[in-house]
């Protein structure tokens, strides 16, 4: 069985994150969406909430499962058996990066490989922080994101 797993803040999630975890289930038979918990951010939306966020998004897949984790990737990976790391990329700037935190990911578990996946070009300038920041602005980012996100950025903004 070929494990993947696909780690981020998920703050919120996108319809460009979902659109990377349906095409990696046509090459992983189990992946696992890594919600992180970045002490580093402020983030707008509990873990929870993330996790919900996603579960929500994606039809709760039999194939896919939506954990919170704090610590290395790495570790992750090993505890779940994903030889797989799946990262998208938007832009140079993100390859750059990624490149680098593959390298080290590499370093640290030989047995994990990364995939890079370009954005689907109908998301290629969707992040989690330019829905936020054009939602808090009042603007309609109901196409860039599920329902349910978008209902909730409204109540949380006040928008």
């Amino acid at each position: 069985m070929r494990i993947g797993i696909y780690a981020g803040s998920f703050d919120p999630i996108t319809y460009g994150h979902e659109d990377l975890i349906t095409r990696s289930l046509s090459f992983v038979d189990r992946l696992v969406v890594a919600v992180a918990t970045n002490i580093s951010k402020q983030p707008l939306f509990s873990v929870e909430e993330r996790i919900r966020f996603i579960r929500s998004a994606l039809a709760d897949d039999p194939r896919v499962e939506v954990r919170q984790f704090d610590g290395l990737l790495v570790d992750l990976a090993r505890s779940v058996g994903a030889t797989l790391s799946i990262r998208g990329l938007r832009a140079v700037a993100d390859f750059e990066y990624e490149l680098q935190m593959a390298n080290m990911n590499r370093h640290l578990y030989v047995g994990m490989e990364t995939v890079f996946l370009m954005a689907n070009d109908a998301y290629f300038y969707v992040s989690s922080n330019i829905v936020k920041e054009a939602a808090s602005l009042g603007g309609d980012v109901s196409a860039l994101v599920p329902p349910s996100v978008s209902r909730r950025l409204k109540a949380k903004l006040g928008r």
